[in-house]
Order: C-alpha cells, then sequence, then structure tokens
C-alpha cells in the first residue's frame, strides 16, 4: 500500500516513470510494451503544443483526443472554473437545478439546429450515446411502440465503451471480452467508397440501412446511430445526398436519426455541429469532448422536442442519470469554451482554412505508402497502402510492425502527436487544435513526408 508521502510527494522517492508504471493503468493501452521502455508522460501544455517531462516539444495533432478545440492553456477558461467553485462548487441535476447549467442548455439549444432544445447533460460521450439509446427505446415505449427496442450503426464505426455504446460499436476486438452485449445492436455499411467497385450506387451505404431495418422487422428497430463523419476507418466522410436518404428512411419507418458529435461537434467540421455541414436534421444529437475543449469532463444528450414530449408531463420522467452531470464547474468551462469559440470565430477559422489543410496532406500522394486522403475540416486520415494502383493494404505482420512498431515511435519522436490506427484500414488520423494554421500545417508535412517515406523504403526491405 503506498503511504501518504509517496502520494502527495512522489519525486521524492520514485520517479514519475517508475511510478506510472507500478500504479497507472491507462487507457486502451498495451501495458507491457513500457516493461522496458519510458511511459509518454506529457508535463505540460500552450496553444498547439505539448512537452513532455523531458522538455522536448511536440505538435498536438490529435487535439489530444478529438476535444482540445480550443488549443491547450486558455487560463481564462480556468479562471471561470475558479470562480465557479467559489458560487457553487457543485449541485446535482437531479430535481434540482442551477444557474450555469440552465445557460449551457439555452446556449447549446440555440446553436443547434432546428428544435433540438432538450438538453441531457452527461459527463462524457460514451454516456451520451448510452442515454441516446435508452431514450429511444424509452420513447418508442411511450408512444404505443414497445417492440421498437433495436438500433441500427455501421462497421468499424466506435460509440463509446459502456455496454449499450458498445453494443453500437462495429468493432470486433472492442466487443469481444465484454460479450453477451446488450441486444439489439445491427450492423450497416459504412461510406468509405474507396474500396467500393467504380459502378457502385453513391447512396448505396444508405439504402443498406433500408435493408437493415426491413429484415429486422421495422416495428422492432428504435433508432439509427451514425456519426456525421466517421473516426474509426479513418475520417470516412458521407457521399452527398447520404444523410437525407437516411433521414426519409427513419422517417418511412418511424426509427428515430442519432446524430453522435462526441467527435464531430463543436467546430471540428467547420460548424457547431457536424449535421449542419452536411445538410441534415437529426432527432437526438450526442456530444462531449470539445463542448469544454476538454477543460473538464462534460458531455449531453439533445433531443427534439417531439421526442421530449411523452416525459413532459403528468407523473412520467426519463428514468435515468448521471451524479455528474450537468457538474456546475463543468458547465462554466464549457460556457467560457463557447465565448472563445465565438470570440475567435474558431468554426470560421475552420472553414477558411480547411481547403489549406487538405491540399498539404494531397501533396504527400506522391509517396507510394499513401493510398488515400480522406476527411473534411479539421479532421482528416491518410490511408496507407502496400499498392496504390490495386489499394492493397497490409498482411496482420506488416501492419503491426508499420503502425505500431515504426509509425507511431517515429512520429512521437519527431515531434508529431497523431493516430496510427488499423481498426479497419492502416490509417494516420490528423485532428489538430482549431487555432492551428499555416505555420502548424508545415510542421505537420515536415514530420509526416520523411516518416512516410521510410515507412515505404523499409517495407521494401522487410
Amino acid at each position: 500500500m503506498a503511504s501518504a508521502d509517496t502520494l502527495t510527494r512522489p519525486a521524492d522517492t520514485e520517479s514519475l516513470q517508475e511510478l506510472a508504471k507500478r500504479h497507472l493503468w491507462m487507457h486502451f493501452t498495451r501495458m507491457g510494451a513500457y516493461a522496458d521502455a519510458e511511459v509518454p508522460i506529457i508535463a505540460r501544455a500552450e496553444g498547439p503544443y505539448v512537452w513532455d517531462e523531458h522538455g522536448n516539444r511536440y505538435l498536438d495533432g490529435l487535439s489530444a483526443l478529438f476535444c482540445v478545440n480550443a488549443g491547450h492553456g486558455r487560463t481564462e477558461i480556468g479562471d471561470a472554473m475558479a470562480r465557479q467553485v467559489a458560487e457553487l462548487d457543485f449541485i446535482t441535476v437531479w430535481s434540482y437545478a442551477h444557474p450555469r447549467a440552465i445557460e449551457l442548455a439555452t446556449r447549446i439549444a440555440s446553436l443547434a439546429p432546428g428544435d433540438l432544445n432538450r438538453v441531457f447533460f452527461t459527463s462524457g460521450g460514451s454516456e451520451a450515446v448510452e442515454s441516446a439509446i435508452k431514450l429511444a427505446r424509452a420513447y418508442h415505449q411511450r408512444t404505443g411502440n414497445p417492440r421498437k427496442h433495436k438500433f441500427v450503426s455501421r462497421e468499424v464505426a466506435y460509440h463509446g465503451t459502456t455496454l449499450g455504446a458498445l453494443a453500437a460499436t462495429g468493432i470486433p476486438e472492442l466487443r469481444t471480452d465484454f460479450e453477451p452485449l446488450v441486444h439489439g445492436g445491427i450492423k450497416a455499411p459504412n461510406t468509405n467508397s474507396y474500396h467500393w467497385p467504380a459502378d457502385r450506387d453513391p447512396l448505396w451505404a444508405a439504402d443498406q440501412i433500408e435493408e437493415k431495418i426491413i429484415f429486422e422487422g421495422p416495428e422492432t428497430v428504435a433508432a439509427v446511430i451514425l456519426e456525421p463523419l466517421q473516426n474509426a476507418g479513418g475520417s470516412i466522410p458521407p457521399q452527398d445526398g447520404y444523410f437525407q436518404r437516411v433521414r426519409e428512411i427513419c422517417d418511412r419507418h418511424d426509427v428515430l436519426l442519432v446524430s453522435d458529435e462526441v467527435i464531430c461537434a463543436w467546430g471540428r467540421l467547420g460548424h457547431y455541429f457536424g449535421c449542419q455541414r452536411y445538410g441534415y436534421q437529426p432527432d437526438i444529437v450526442t456530444t462531449a469532448k470539445a463542448l469544454t475543449s476538454a477543460y473538464a469532463p462534460m458531455g449531453a444528450m439533445i433531443a427534439t422536442d417531439r421526442v421530449f414530449e411523452p416525459f413532459a408531463s403528468g407523473a412520467d420522467s426519463f428514468v435515468h442519470g448521471f451524479t455528474f452531470g450537468g457538474h456546475p464547474v463543468a458547465a462554466a468551462a464549457a460556457m467560457a469554451n463557447l465565448d472563445v469559440f465565438e470570440r475567435e470565430d474558431l468554426c470560421g477559422h475552420v472553414l477558411a482554412k480547411e481547403g489549406e489543410f487538405r491540399a498539404m496532406l494531397d501533396g504527400l500522394r506522391d509517396i507510394p505508402i499513401v493510398g488515400d486522403v480522406r476527411g473534411d475540416g479539421f479532421f482528416h486520415a491518410i490511408e496507407l497502402v502496400s499498392d496504390q494502383e490495386t489499394k492493397a493494404g497490409f498482411d496482420d505482420e506488416q501492419s503491426e510492425w508499420l503502425l505500431r512498431g515504426y509509425l507511431s515511435g517515429e512520429l512521437y519522436r519527431r515531434g508529431l502527436i497523431c493516430r496510427a490506427d488499423d481498426r479497419g484500414d492502416p490509417v494516420l488520423q490528423l485532428s489538430p487544435p482549431l487555432i492551428c494554421d499555416t505555420e502548424q500545417f508545415e510542421e505537420i508535412h515536415d514530420v509526416l513526408r520523411p516518416v512516410l517515406t521510410q515507412a515505404w523504403e523499409q517495407l521494401q526491405r522487410r
């Protein structure tokens, strides 16, 4: 058992490295990888950069995890949190309200499209998705359709780690340790057209959702859960008209459309909400991460007035909640974060600079390992291939070496944090803070070009 002295003054007796390896269980991490290697310890941050414990600087090309959209070190957000602690540190929103939660819910509703006016706060993204699944089921229970409990999501999509959200997640390796999952998760194809036959209908993936609904029985399907731009699989955008077709399908079969915007909201695609980027109206939006630019944990489920209505009168209620949903300090952080967005027009900045960001990435296509470049806003991926002509990928051994044996470490060593991932096809993902500009794009290029070139050369010798 650690002593009080160890807990309060760790550097006096052991290094941070030793303590990290002894006590810190990192998320989604192969802990054995650090048996004979240093744990990357990030000690401070400012703007689009972070520094490790040795003083080395890195460009945060992933916004930590798609969430520090306003950039690091915004002391005005911290000041707002401190003022809130002095005024009201905590009260639950179970049967109580407080000023910051009211103000923030009102502000979110004013920014959301259509009649998305009802804001249910959570502590993070998985909780928001879990809430949406439960709300969809409860809504249909109260509107005379008690058999509607299933939900359609997409292959390779990631929607969270709680059991309901995990059932919506379409990545088998994230699910197998925890099965059986919540019943009702149905998978439809995603919109990654890079590997589609040339003659395939552009709206094929949307129509596949209707086929799944009809096969399962529309009387059993409660919701369709989709990200505006799918994260896992590598920043996969929709085809033109995709979401309009999905909206028609949902309306035809009395199915709720849930837009999972845990990543895509708050400027990532150049709009406050990703559904605004692609011009569709969901029934429910889930969000988190950049709502506070990650200065405090917070998420939200936003529902239309129609979906809220069955819970609005009499003795009925949505029997669901979280202790820390709508936390006053997190709400204060979110309000200050949105002040930054408005004052600096971060959404407008993304729209103005996304073409330059994309052009820099497209300029890497002359490197043989670069297959596809895709995404929108400040959310892009490079798909890596062994043959540009055939679009062939890599076998498991090659992929393991490429992504974990070489790219992840080499990119970090050269000062760039991004994601090398093979949930689906091998990709590098880039999601920089929304404050980034030409200088940071050039830094990204100056790391990616030599690293990808060397990766290709080493693969040829393996």
